[in-house]
């Protein structure tokens, strides 16, 4: 299947192109292989110029079976992979075994793994024993960041105890410790705003980041979160242009009131709130070149219950997800088409 970034009708155009402008420069030419090479290299360089970001999936919105992730990112020929959880471990709880096993389904492909979307921090504030165990599971997601040649790792900032504005300092403080373990290690943390957390909002999110003012902290932006967010704002462009300084990834996924409660819940991307094909477009425009990840978030056939949507993996989390995120890419390609 093609790629998101360009339609059918123009990749077709442009193999056609080349194929003709080879044989008038070459009308013996009967090597069938130049055609393909053609076909591939066309694909290639025209969604890179045409979007400049890339487009991959957290693993297991596909499946927990990471030969099925593979593949799924084949089919659609995405660029990534962001590991959040793999034949029901976390990162930080892949042996050397389960990591060489994914390498060799990786083999003979060009899908890189572009971070660790890990729960670091998804803590309890006030929890020693907690916040202790949780920087344990940082280690462990350097060790499996750097078997995938990844620098990048997902963090956040404890649950939320609604005193966020009160108890600020000591949020900030709390990256003491994180800081001096990731700088021996040239590892970057991605800072997500997450609704549930700390900081909830693109505007607090970009406030910590700004003030801890490392190179090593930088932003996730998630505009679903924003969305579903007690304080947020509209997400695009509003949300979007406060983290966009700090941005260095980001995430896709959707939300919509639910009809009878009016609580925000996950739906298929571009069915929800958010202004995607907006927000599409400004990645262009602004030249952001990192990477856009698939969280689906969202199932077609049932619903995920909130324990597991704050604390997502393991096989439960993945089930129909696969179907869910079909639908999800698809939707994508239809806004992609529509890229200026």
């Amino acid at each position: 299947m093609l790629f998101l970034c360009i339609s059918q009708n123009l990749y077709i155009y442009c193999v056609i192109f080349l194929v003709r402008k080879t044989l008038r420069t070459h009308p013996y030419t009967t090597n069938l292989s130049i055609i393909f090479i053609y076909a591939n290299m066309s694909e290639k360089y025209l969604r890179r110029h045409i979007t400049m970001f890339k487009i991959g999936v957290i693993g297991d919105e596909v499946s927990q079976d990471f030969a099925t992730v593979v593949n799924f990112v084949n089919e659609y020929n995405l660029d990534s992979i962001e590991i959040r959880s793999v034949w029901d471990k976390l990162p930080h709880q892949l042996t050397n075994a389960d990591i060489d096993e994914m390498k060799r389904l990786l083999d003979g492909t060009d899908i890189e793994i572009i971070g660790v979307a890990s729960p670091f921090f998804k803590c309890d504030m006030d929890n020693e024993q907690e916040r202790k165990e949780h920087l344990d599971i940082l280690k462990g997601c350097i060790q499996t960041a750097k078997a995938f040649n990844t620098n990048l790792i997902r963090t956040f900032v404890f649950w939320d105890t609604g005193k966020t504005v009160e108890r600020w300092d000591e949020i900030i403080s709390s990256y003491d410790e994180p800081r001096k373990i990731i700088d021996d290690e040239g590892i970057i943390l991605g800072m997500e705003n997450e609704s549930t957390t700390s900081l909830s909002t693109a505007k607090l999110t970009a406030q910590f980041i700004e003030e801890i003012d490392s190179p090593n902290i930088r932003g996730i932006w998630d505009p679903a979160n924003e969305a579903h967010a007690k304080d947020g704002i509209t997400p695009y462009p509003d949300a979007y242009n406060q983290m966009k300084p700090t941005m260095v990834h980001a995430h896709l996924k959707d939300a919509a009131p639910n009809p009878d409660s009016g609580e925000m819940e996950s739906v298929p991307v571009g069915d929800g709130v958010i202004d995607w094909q907006g927000q599409l477009q400004a990645f262009v425009d602004d030249g952001y070149d990192g990477h856009l990840c698939l969280e689906t978030h969202w199932r077609p056939t049932l619903k995920i219950d909130d324990d597991l949507l704050n604390r997502p993996g393991g096989k439960a989390f993945s089930e129909a997800g696969e179907e869910a995120s079909r639908i999800c890419i698809e939707k994508l390609q239809g806004m992609i088409d529509n890229l200026k």
